[in-house]
This record gives structure tokens, sequence and C-alpha cells, in this order.
């Protein structure tokens, strides 16, 4: 983090008791993983004002694993600080408004048993039951996940490949230039990160060839993206374009966006 990130997040623990002892400062971005069967409270903080599992995650990660097993009224609750990256809590003790800038990640099975399109092996579930349990993910929550990943059952030969693949130390290296660039870009702005921009920003601050454009504008009108999806395809782009050193985004960035965004959870699902 930079030092007023960390600054940031170190208030937030600090209030809530959990700074490491003889710590002042956080180091690393938090990350947070609270079980499903937190409480609403818990998530986004209680009547004693205190900070939530999604406030205890800014500037870090939220994970949260097996997502459908969380009752739907604690997901909900996520939709606004997704949107405004903050949370409001107000309590017969009065009203706080709470940093809640985190990155979600989550995983989940597509239907209860975990076998529904699987290649070889037969799901258990009924029909019903396969519908309750992907219907706890409603669609205004979806909206706000940026990528939807399908992760297809590994060929159990293929775990024993000795295959050359990209360290993770490469990986970092790219993601680390790819965060100085869009510092760059924010210079003297109250953004961070091109997920922080508004869209007034994201209009003025993202350059797109024309060729982009078109092809984000029938992308659009394909798959009946919302005002909220558009942004959130253009955010991912761009980030995909950082990575790339790319100073435009280009037709090829914005297919890659929308190839994440169409990847909803289905049978092919897995966690």
């Amino acid at each position: 983090m930079s030092f007023d990130e960390a600054l940031e997040a170190s208030r937030i623990h600090s209030v809530a008791g959990l700074l490491p002892d003889g710590e002042s400062l956080l180091r690393r971005r938090p990350f947070r993983s609270p079980h499903h069967s937190i409480s609403s409270a818990g998530m986004i903080g209680g009547a004693d004002l205190r900070p939530g599992e999604a406030s205890l995650a800014h500037r870090g990660v939220l994970f949260l694993d097996e997502m459908p097993e969380f009752q739907r009224n604690v997901l909900e609750l996520l939709r606004g600080p997704l949107e405004s990256r903050e949370i409001v809590l107000s309590r017969r003790r009065g009203t706080v408004r709470i940093p809640a800038s985190f990155s979600l990640v989550a995983s989940a099975n597509p239907c209860p048993c975990g076998y529904l399109g699987h290649p070889t092996r037969p799901c258990r579930c009924g029909d019903a039951s396969v519908r309750r349990y992907q219907s706890r993910l409603s669609g205004p929550l979806m909206d706000r996940m940026d990528l939807n990943v399908a992760v297809e059952p590994v060929d159990s030969e293929a775990l024993f490949e000795l295959t050359a693949s990209e360290t993770s130390a490469a990986v970092r290296a790219r993601v680390e230039a790819a965060r100085e660039r869009q510092r760059g870009r924010f210079i003297g702005s109250e953004f961070r990160c091109n997920a922080d921009m508004d869209a007034g920003a994201l209009r003025s601050l993202c350059e797109v060839s024309s060729e982009a454009r078109l092809l984000l504008r029938d992308a659009t009108e394909a798959l009946s993206l919302s005002g909220r999806g558009h942004d959130r395809v253009l955010k991912v782009a761009r980030t995909i374009a950082d990575l790339e050193a790319s100073p435009e985004v280009m037709p090829g960035h914005i297919g890659e966006a929308v190839a994440f965004r169409g990847q909803a959870p289905s049978a092919s699902c897995w966690d």
C-alpha cells in the first residue's frame, strides 16, 4: 500500500481494536475471509458503529468462499459499498461514514452437490434445489462483479504434467507496473486505481480508440448491458491495457473485458 492507503486502513483497524501489537500502521493490504454464517452487522457494522468485514477489507480483499452459502440479505448489503466504496451506518448513537473500497473475490459451486454440468459425474440436485441455490446471487449483485470466470474440472493427467508456466514473480512485476501507470494517471485526483473512477473520470481519463468504442457499443447492445455494466467493462479494459503497457484502450482489450463479463454463473461454473 501507499502511505496514504496504509493510513486509511490503519484508522479502521485501530477503531476496531485489530491493529497488531506494537504496530501503529498496517504494512500489507488487508485480506478478510468471513465465514458464511456471518450476520449483517458483522459484514457492514452494527449498532455500536464498529466497522464490519467490508470496511476492515478497505484497500484490500474481501474473500467470500462458497458465496451462495451466505445469507442473501447479507450479500445484498454489499451492493452499496461496491458502488459507492463506503458504508453509511445510521443507528441510535448517530451516523458514521466508513470507507469500504475493497476488491470482492468470491467462489461458487454451480449447485448444492457441486456436480451440475460435470462431464462424468451426475448432479444429485433437483431443478428446484438448483434454482434456489443459484437465486441467492441476485442480478443487481452480479452486475457489480467485473470478472466472472468459469473454472472447468482439471484432467488428472494435467495435474502431473511438468510444463513451464509464468512465475508469480513475473505476474507481480507486471501488476506493479500497471499500478504505477494508474498512480501516474490519477496524480492530483482522489482516485487511486481504475476501479475508483466515477463516470466523469472514466470518460475524461480513458483514452479509447475509435474501433474499441464501436466494439464496446456493439457489445453493450448485444448483451443489454446496464450503464453500470458498460462502465465496468471499460474499467476492466483500461486495466488490461495497463497490464500490456498500452496508452490507449484497443479492441482486443474491450473484447477480453466483455468475455470476462459474459461468463455468468451457470452449469459450467466450478469452485
